[in-house]
Parts: C-alpha cells; sequence; structure tokens
C-alpha cells in the first residue's frame, strides 16, 4: 500500500537537510536514505522548489519523531540582488517563454553592433524590446517610430538594470501607429491651408536686439544658446520665457509665451522669438504636433524660429515656423550669422590697419635713423638759396614791370603830344598838359608805391630767412657741440671724462676736453 502524500518541504527544513548532511548521525532509517531529489535551480530552487512526492512503502516509513521546539522557528534567508534577479528571470523566462505582444514603435535605436533596440508602446504601458542582430538581419522591413508592429519572443529582465524587456524572435508590421496617424493627418490638413507655404515665411532681422527664447529652464537648451550667443554677440540681449516641454501642458505653455512676446511692452519688446528644446523620443515631442500651436505660430507678428529636437527630428512647428533650425546651438549661430560676420570683417580690417602701421612705423624710422647734422645744415642752406633766388627774381619782374609801365606811358604822351600839335587848339593843349601832368603824378606815386612795397615785402621775407637761418642762432650766442666723430652732441651724461668735443660758434669752432657733466633734472 502506498503512503500518503506528504505537504511540500518549507524552506527551514530544506536549509536544515542541506547543513546537516556534513555532521555524523545515527544510522538513519531506510526512508532517510533515500537519495535527496536534484536540484536544478540550486540556491533558488528553495524559492521556485515544486513539492515532493515520495512514494514508499508503508512498512519502510519510519516512526514520525516529535519534532524540537527550535526546528519550530523559521530561518530568515537573505537574498543578495543578482541572487533575486536571477530567480525572477529564470522564473519568468520559464512562465512566458513564447509571447505575442502589439503595439507602437518608439524610440528606435539600431546600434553599431547590429542589435535593434526600440519600446513597444499603448496608451497605458510600454515595454522594452531588443532585437538580436541575427533576428534583425532577417526583417524584410525598417522598423522606425510610430509604426504598429505585432512582436513574438520572450519575456526577459536585463539583470544590470533589473529591467523587464521582450527579446523578439520575429516581428511584423500593423500599420502606422496613432501619433504617426495623426502627425500626418494634421501635416496635410494644415499644409492644405498654406500654412507650410514659403511666401507666407518672414526673412529674420539681420541685426537683431533682444531675443526671446522659450525653453525650459532646467535642461542645458538654454545654457548652450547662451554660450553660442556670448561668444558671437555679447551684445544681443536673451529675454527667456520659461516654459514645459514635455508632456500635456507643453503646447499651453509654450502659446503663452508666444502671446507674452507679441504683446509685450516696448521695454520687452523682442525682435526674434526661438522656441527650442533637446532631443527625445516622438512622445517626448509630441507636444509640439499640436494644432492649437501651430496656428499661434502661424499667426505670430514677430518671426518665429524653430530648435526642437535634433536634424533628423521633425514637428508641426518646425513646417510652420518662419525658419527651422536643425539644433538649438544652431539656431543662436543662425540669429547672429550678420553680425558674426561683421565683427569678422572688423577683426580682419583691424588686423591690416595694425599692420599696416607698423610697416610705415618700420620705414620712418629706417629713413631718420639715415638722417645726419651735415645733411640737415646742407638742407637748410639750400632752402634758404632757394629763397634768395626767388626775391631776386621778383625784384628782377618788379623793375620789368616799372620799366614796360613807363615806356607805355612815355609813347601814350608821344602820341598826345603829337595829336596836339596836328590840332593845335589852345583850349586842348592846356587840357591835355594838365591831364598829362596828373597821370604823371599817379605814375609816379604808382611807382613810388610799388617800390617802397616791394621793398617792404623784401625786407620781410630778408628777416624771416634770417630769423630761420642757424647761423642767426649762433649769432645768439648758442652753440652746436659735436663729438669726435661727428656726431651731435644731444645729452651731457652720454659724454666721458677726458673726452674731446668740438663746439661750433657764430665765427669758428672751438676744441674741448671734458671734464665733467651735469644733466638737467
Amino acid at each position: 500500500m502506498a503512503a500518503p502524500e506528504k505537504p511540500p518541504a518549507t524552506l527551514a527544513e530544506l536549509i536544515r537537510r542541506r547543513s546537516s548532511a556534513g555532521r555524523p548521525k545515527e544510522p538513519p532509517s531506510p526512508s532517510a536514505t533515500k537519495p535527496p531529489v536534484a536540484d536544478r535551480l540550486g540556491q533558488f530552487g528553495l524559492l521556485f522548489a515544486e513539492p515532493e512526492v515520495e512514494a514508499v512503502a508503508e512498512e519502510d516509513e519510519p516512526e514520525a519523531l516529535p519534532e524540537r521546539e527550535d526546528e519550530r522557528v523559521p530561518e530568515r534567508r537573505l537574498w543578495s540582488v543578482a541572487e533575486l534577479v536571477s530567480a525572477l528571470r529564470f522564473r519568468v523566462e520559464r512562465e512566458y517563454a513564447d509571447v505575442w505582444v502589439e503595439g507602437e514603435v518608439s524610440n528606435c535605436r539600431p546600434a553599431p553592433s547590429g542589435h535593434l533596440y526600440f519600446t513597444l508602446k499603448d496608451g497605458d504601458a510600454q515595454l522594452p524590446v531588443v532585437l538580436f542582430r541575427r533576428e534583425a538581419a532577417l526583417l524584410k522591413f525598417k522598423p522606425t517610430d510610430g509604426l504598429s508592429v505585432l512582436a513574438r519572443g520572450r519575456v526577459s529582465v536585463f539583470e544590470s538594470r533589473g529591467q523587464l524587456q521582450l527579446i523578439a524572435n520575429s516581428l511584423e508590421p500593423r500599420g502606422a501607429g496613432a501619433l504617426q496617424l495623426a502627425f500626418e493627418q494634421l501635416k496635410a490638413k494644415l499644409r492644405a491651408e498654406g500654412l507650410f507655404d514659403e511666401d507666407r515665411k518672414r526673412p529674420l532681422p539681420p541685426f537683431p536686439r533682444t531675443v526671446g527664447v522659450i525653453t525650459s529652464t532646467q535642461g542645458a537648451v538654454l545654457r548652450d544658446i547662451a554660450t553660442v550667443v556670448r561668444r558671437r554677440h555679447a551684445r544681443l540681449n536673451l529675454l527667456v520665457f520659461a516654459a514645459t516641454v514635455q508632456g500635456p501642458t507643453c503646447a499651453p505653455d509654450v502659446m503663452r509665451g508666444l502671446r507674452y512676446f507679441n504683446d509685450a511692452p516696448e521695454a520687452h519688446r523682442v525682435d526674434v522669438i526661438l522656441i527650442a528644446r533637446g532631443g527625445g523620443s516622438a512622445e517626448d515631442l509630441s507636444g509640439f504636433n499640436d494644432e492649437a500651436l501651430a496656428r499661434a505660430i502661424a499667426s505670430s507678428d514677430i518671426p518665429v524660429v524653430s530648435a526642437i529636437g535634433h536634424e533628423t527630428d521633425f514637428t508641426i512647428a518646425d513646417f510652420v515656423a518662419d525658419l527651422r533650425a536643425p539644433t538649438p546651438s544652431a539656431a543662436a549661430e543662425i540669429v547672429t550669422a550678420a553680425q558674426h560676420r561683421i565683427e569678422e570683417r572688423v577683426q580682419s580690417l583691424e588686423a591690416r590697419l595694425f599692420r599696416a602701421v607698423r610697416f610705415q612705423q618700420m620705414h620712418a624710422r629706417q629713413r631718420f635713423l639715415r638722417v645726419s647734422a651735415e645733411g640737415t645744415f646742407a638742407r637748410l642752406r639750400d632752402s634758404i638759396n632757394r629763397r634768395h633766388q626767388r626775391v631776386d627774381s621778383a625784384r628782377f619782374r618788379l623793375e620789368a614791370l616799372s620799366q614796360r609801365l613807363l615806356q607805355a606811358r612815355a609813347a601814350q604822351l608821344r602820341q598826345v603830344s603829337e595829336r596836339l600839335q596836328r590840332q593845335d587848339v589852345h583850349r586842348r593843349v592846356l587840357l591835355a598838359t594838365a591831364q598829362q601832368q596828373h597821370l604823371q603824378q599817379r605814375l609816379e606815386r604808382t611807382a613810388a608805391g610799388l617800390v617802397v612795397h616791394s621793398r617792404q615785402r623784401l625786407e620781410r621775407a630778408g628777416a624771416r630767412l634770417y630769423a630761420l637761418s642757424p647761423t642767426a642762432i649762433l649769432e645768439r650766442g648758442y652753440a652746436l657741440v659735436y663729438r669726435e666723430d661727428g656726431s651731435l652732441l644731444r645729452d651731457a651724461s652720454s659724454t666721458a671724462e677726458g673726452e674731446t668735443i668740438t663746439a661750433r660758434v657764430a665765427h669758428g669752432a672751438v676744441r674741448a676736453i671734458v671734464s665733467g657733466n651735469t644733466r638737467n633734472p
């Protein structure tokens, strides 16, 4: 007769059996010598062990012994994190070894190794999925965000993160997802209304003074924009409107920012509005696919620049905005492009001007070094001689002019005398005589005045020339002191005792030996 089925062994009993295996015992009963059931799960089998069914003969079952008091106290089992996660993974993989899951692809990321990672989601939950390289190579289509698919595989646990995931074996498309379908429908509607037309979009001002930025103040986007603006156009003002850029409040917050900048007073008036956000999945950027937000951007009186996500991300706001930038940093560069080009041009011209000034300065220094004292006196003598020559030429011209004038007057006198002699009219003779005397007096006065004026000019010019003459300076008691090598001495401290110097005075020169020097303070 078969023995009745025993209840499942408790965790404490199994641990006690293992710990007592190495201690000496009394001769075991026949039932105790039964070989133990193989533990396929190791330590984790203690948690998920199946009930044991022992079929032994009734006569082989030993008499039940009374349990000791300490055996009734359950012992506490301590698990490490790795052990617990591994046990859960084994249990989950055994229970869900072949499942079919339908959902929408999101955040699809192909890895360089060939593996494919994405997330399956619906309205209430999401599940990470991994498609390894071997299975991914067999796909006949390329999974993209927003695509509805049917995935088959086994559920597992990624131990490094403690994250539940689906290891897919196959993938079948089920049509476009809800978010992608809504995006395409809204895009087609707004395009039909003309909100995407290039003719409607306005150019950006080349030199904006203030830029209104609608973004979150918690992320790195605002710091990136400020860094680019500070480097390229430090005098550009940034007016920030803090807004939520993800979730259900994203579109209302951005629309409030647009209304604020459009209705702002003159003190807060901006020239350009910049809507910025960092990269993310399609669900993270879905707030910018709102129809009301698109119409608010289109109706803005101020040009709007859209800088949402990365270069490969597109939203409805990008198509409606006056300009789309691939990244927030690129948007800051576009806004400051004209100013940056002008600054680069100014810096280039400044460098060219500096080089030209240095070149001219070098040539002037070289010309100055070639000038000597003897050459200076020679040029002064030549200048004085040229001025004397011009004075002599003016005197000759004056004398010739006076002579010609006197000859002309004498010729006129002869003509008048001849006419008078021919007419022989006494009254006319008297009048002509008086007129001739009057004209002769005027001529004499004019000639005398011209001579006096020319002489005065000559004397003044001679006085100025004499004042400029180095010899005149020497006549006043000054002297020019030369070294033995002929160079002009300008600083007394540059002489040494016993050095021979030559002092040139108005009449001759004096040689002397230096016995000491004193420099004026």
